[in-house]
């Protein structure tokens, strides 16, 4: 048997797989952010072990028997979160999380010095953990001065699981401080930070064995001799639970924020367009994405607004696609990642009338977002990604209306997977098992079946073309207004 534990932020999920990667059963344990100021986020690392003995004491409690078999353990985890120890491993502050957008003065200013985007071949983004590190040196010197080692998310969950400090690369290429073609860490970037190598955790491949449970958490699960991977961030490991680790394959995420996600066979980097450039979670593999930030949250904002549910709203719409209205939402309700770097830009509604009634705005949020994908497909593109179809995971893949939208707008197929769990916590599994078994990892990720292709529609590509044109030139319309 393999765990899979994805700690994610609303909560931390549980997956358990065989040998031949059926599913035996998943839990969760909950999770809530903490945001004291605008533009802040944090969480206490102290509820992500509680969650995750909530998540595993639910499998324990459903599937002991299989649980006894247990041999390996996959992490995934959401990124770039600024997890600070002291000498003892005590945690010095709240975890500041991936979408915390304080430290966007830091990244500026790190980001104005040539070596981070030529070692990193990444814009160096306000949710990025170095400048985070050094929002805290600036602000907390105190905390700062105390600081001993910088984990992420994941590998502070790994830490209590096996008692090593260690992460992988995949990870890593989100900090900022990681030599992403070497994937090594790089001392020039982490000297420019007031820090040194021996702040970092150590590097293993994704795939790799990273530890091993400790003795006193096999006793109490019941287990011997499990191993625990490297694992992988969670864009990674959702990656890896899709089977899109090879050169050209492509998944787009409808999560809270969004992902177009495409992997590649060498490094690839183009930091101007905004893409991110990723070591894999497997050994000699690289990924880029572009990244949008409120994805499914923007419907979900309408839904409060409205008080109707998301599947209300998008229900009204109906099963057919319609075409642009014109009216245009800009889903920068925290900012915007690909291709804008614009940590202070908020969202608009534009081109409302008297007529436009709740399915108008419904409408416009969903193409807002498919906008927001092309203006992601054209940094890939611009960054030498070519894509010939993309797979939708994520919540909000489960509307149709939507993932038409996307088709339409990215002018590329959009495949659904059979039903089943591919996402990251499946994926982290799968790294599990490879690291127990010594596996091919490329026989291991596999891509599961198609149920259904979604094409564009041809009757409304040109409208959606034409559409995306007026959605592009609001960015700079608004830039200033909402900074």
């Amino acid at each position: 048997m393999y765990l899979g534990l994805d700690l994610g932020t609303s909560g931390v999920k549980a997956l358990l797989i065989d040998a031949d990667q059926r599913i035996i059963g998943s839990t969760d344990g909950s999770l809530s952010v903490s945001r004291p100021h605008a533009g802040w986020s944090e969480q206490n690392p102290a509820d992500w072990i509680r969650a995750t003995e909530e998540a595993v004491a639910g499998l324990i409690k459903s599937h002991g028997d299989a649980m006894k078999r247990l041999r390996g353990i996959g992490l995934s985890g959401q990124m770039h979160g600024a997890t600070l120890l002291d000498s003892d491993h005590a945690v010095l502050r709240p975890c500041m999380l991936w979408n915390d957008t304080r430290s966007h003065a830091e990244a500026a200013a790190l980001d104005g010095d040539p070596r981070f985007r030529q070692i990193t071949g990444n814009i160096v983004f306000p949710g990025f953990t170095a400048p985070k590190v050094e929002w805290v040196r600036h602000n907390e010197p105190e905390i700062f001065a105390r600081t001993a080692k910088i984990l992420l998310p994941k590998d502070f969950l790994r830490l209590w699981l096996t008692g090593e400090t260690v992460s992988e690369m995949s990870d890593a290429s989100g900090t900022a401080w990681l030599d992403v073609a070497g994937r090594r860490w790089s001392e020039d970037l982490l000297a420019a930070c007031h820090l040194t190598e021996s702040h970092m955790p150590s590097l293993v491949e994704g795939t790799a064995v990273s530890g091993r449970l400790r003795a006193e958490l096999a006793a109490a699960w019941g287990v011997e001799q499990v191993v625990v991977a490297g694992g992988a961030g969670d864009n990674a490991a959702s990656a890896c639970g899709m089977g899109t680790v090879r050169e050209g394959a492509a998944f787009v995420s409808l999560g809270t924020s969004g992902v177009l996600f495409a992997a590649n066979a060498s490094y690839l980097p183009n930091p101007e367009s905004a893409v991110h450039t990723f070591c894999h979670a497997l050994p000699g593999a690289w990924h880029q994405m572009g990244v949008i930030l409120s994805a499914t949250d923007s419907l979900n904002w309408l839904t409060g607004i409205t008080g109707r549910s998301a599947a209300d709203l998008t229900e009204e719409l109906g099963k057919s696609l319609r075409g642009p209205n014109g009216v245009f939402f800009l889903p920068y309700l925290s900012g915007e990642r690909t291709p804008h770097n614009d940590a202070m830009v908020r969202g608009a509604f534009a081109g409302l009338s008297h007529q436009s009634d709740r399915t108008a705005l419904t409408q416009s949020v969903l193409e807002g977002v498919a906008f927001a994908f092309r203006d992601n497909l054209e940094a890939l593109r611009a960054a030498g990604t070519q894509l010939s179809r993309v797979t939708a995971i994520g919540g909000g893949s489960r509307s149709r209306y939507w993932l038409k939208a996307i088709a339409t707008s990215l002018e590329l197929p959009v495949d659904v997977p059979a039903d089943g769990d591919f996402g990251a916590a499946f994926g982290a599994a799968r790294l599990g098992l490879i690291a127990a078994e010594n596996a091919d990892p490329f026989a291991v990720c596999s891509t599961p079946a198609t149920a259904e292709t979604i094409e564009p529609d041809k009757t409304l590509t040109g409208a959606f073309a034409d559409a995306y044109q007026h959605y592009r030139a609001l960015y700079p319309a608004i830039q200033g207004a909402t900074s």
